[in-house]
């Protein structure tokens, strides 16, 4: 059977009784529907005196189209803790439309370990994505509104930084001409678009710790630029109140279940190659008041999410990773090892590349396992060659049948994660201080993750980086936006390749977030979509349901 099939045959429990299971009251649920479910910030508000449960972070190597199945294995895991008797919540982000009708497909997991509704989560689910594209694009047309009518703030139109967004992957959208068609129109300028995700809305939305919190990082947002380089910010053109008001549903947090009807939380869904890869802070600290056990992921390899996920999300809301799980196939290691080895031999030379992301998790402090998501066609030679060089790198590699057998195919793999989690093994540092200065920043990223020997950009980036740090910004983290498919910027550079240098193309200030953004290489902050799209494949069958969706 197909997941979405899958999912259809599944005995989803009513929300209000998934909600019980966190001991959260009907009171404190905003229903959508009979599946899901807001939960009321007043109520996460309540929970502040409560302890902490432990956070667990999965993670995985370099993805490649054998695919790692990163989500699917923390719906696993998590059904899987909850199977041996632990409280147990995996909390995640929510889909982009763009990935759901272009390549990657959705992210609601797989097989026999997925949230549900899976349908509604891929799709709309409960309308938070077009609460941010809003808010953004409200701030877009305030913007050019004040422009158009007398510009007191005297912004430069050749130095507005604020792009529109739109949740879908569009290249023809990158670069455009606005404002045509004569004074009414507005004053024509370059402009472009990205995806919705890469949205510092979306990045601040992720961040912000409560109402009053997101409030205070939207004033903050750079848009634009006087003639003498003086920043203007949202809260100068008055757009925030409205954009307040526009993200205040939206930012409690949505309640749903796996196909085992645990409890999953999923809010909020930045990507890790163009921007931070987490799920909410709102969403990560009320789950760890309500479990004691909270299963959490980053997008992409290590190399991008859990890096951004510790320097980043880490580093602002105070969170102390308690344990770490990096997610591995034998098809992906195989690909690692690139054209013209086989069999056992592919595999060993590929598994370079998961010894690289074992060596950078355990940097951070942060106690480490390895999930083997097994495939049926695995041979037990394959996982016991992944197991060696796990063990040769000083953890553990678990061989994992969720994809299949659900949250029983994960309670090895269970008991190991609760076991670590409970060591008190974890003594988590980011990886840089606040206090150094931007430019070194992202070259130790570079150096000691991608294991680069250099960075390199021209002057006028040089220059721009060096008025982020005189305008007070030298203390942000870096969130680098890099290809997804290897260490390096060239994504046919598989494995662990080291010896390479790291060319910054642009870089952006999200002072609402709290970070700069560094473009490196020929990464897009808006995609494209393939040759032949997924949605080309997704229609509405002769019963009335969605056909082709996964």
């Amino acid at each position: 059977m197909s997941d979405i099939e899958i999912a259809r045959r599944a005995r989803a429990q009513p929300i209000a009784d998934i909600a019980r299971k966190l001991d959260i009251p009907d009171s404190a649920l905003i229903p959508y529907g009979r599946s899901k479910a807001k939960i009321d910030p007043q109520h996460i508000a309540a929970l502040v005196d409560q302890p902490d449960g432990k956070l667990i972070l999965v993670t995985a190597i370099t993805p490649t189209p054998a695919g790692e199945g990163k989500t699917t294995t923390s719906v696993g895991l998590a059904d899987g803790l909850n199977r041996i008797g632990k409280k147990a919540l995996v909390c995640l982000r929510e889909p982009s439309l763009g990935p759901c009708f272009g390549m990657k497909g959705g992210a609601a997991g797989g097989g026999y370990a997925q949230v549900i509704p899976m349908e509604d989560i891929n799709l709309h689910f409960t309308g938070d994505f077009h609460a941010i594209g809003a808010a953004h694009n409200l701030l877009s047309a305030l913007l050019d509104n004040h422009i158009h009518w007398g510009n007191s703030l005297e912004i430069d139109a050749r130095r507005i930084a604020w792009k529109r967004v739109i949740d879908m992957n569009d290249r023809a959208l990158r670069n455009i001409s606005c404002g045509l068609g004569g004074p009414g129109n507005g004053f024509p300028r370059q402009d472009g678009y990205d995806i919705t995700v890469a949205s510092e809305v979306m990045a601040i939305f992720c961040l912000a710790t409560d109402l009053d919190d997101l409030n205070a990082r939207l004033d903050r947002i750079v848009v634009g630029y006087t003639r003498e380089q003086t920043p203007i910010h949202a809260i100068d053109i008055l757009g925030t109140g409205a954009m307040t008001v526009l993200l205040k549903d939206a930012l409690a947090p949505n309640l749903v279940q796996t196909l085992e009807n645990n409890p999953a939380i999923i809010h909020g869904g930045p990507f890790a190659n163009i921007a931070h890869g987490c799920n909410s802070v709102i969403a990560t600290k009320a789950s760890l008041k309500m479990a004691d056990y909270v299963v959490t992921e980053a997008g992409f390899g290590a190399d991008l999410g859990a890096e951004k996920f510790f320097d980043i999300k880490c580093r602002s809301a105070n969170l102390h990773p308690d344990a770490a799980v990096i997610v591995a196939t034998v098809r992906a290691l195989k690909m690692h090892a690139g054209a013209g080895t086989e069999g056992l031999e592919a595999l060993r030379s590929g598994c370079t590349n998961l010894a690289r992301h074992i060596e950078n998790v355990k940097s951070f402090g942060v106690p480490v396992i390895v999930a083997i998501n097994r495939f049926t066609d695995d041979a037990d030679d394959e996982i016991a060659v992944i197991a060696e060089v796990a063990e040769a790198n000083g953890v553990k590699a678990i061989g994992c049948t969720h994809w299949a057998d659900g949250g029983a195919g994960t309670e090895e793999l269970a008991r190991e994660v609760a076991a670590l989690a409970d060591s008190g093994l974890a003594n988590f540092a980011p990886l840089y201080p606040d206090d150094m200065p931007i430019w070194d920043k992202i070259k130790t990223v570079a150096t000691r993750i991608y294991r680069a020997d250099n960075i390199i950009a021209d002057q006028k980036i040089r220059d721009q980086i060096k008025k982020f740090q005189t305008d007070g910004y030298g203390h942000f983290p870096v969130c680098i936006a890099k290809t997804q498919y290897s260490f390096s910027t060239d994504p046919n550079r598989k494995g662990a390749p080291s010896n390479h240098v790291v060319a910054i193309r642009e870089v952006r200030l999200s002072a609402g977030a709290g970070f700069i953004v560094v473009v490196c290489g020929d990464i897009m902050t808006m995609p494209g979509l393939p040759r032949v799209p997924a949605a080309n494949s997704i229609r509405i069958d002769s019963q009335g349901d969605v056909a082709g969706l996964f």
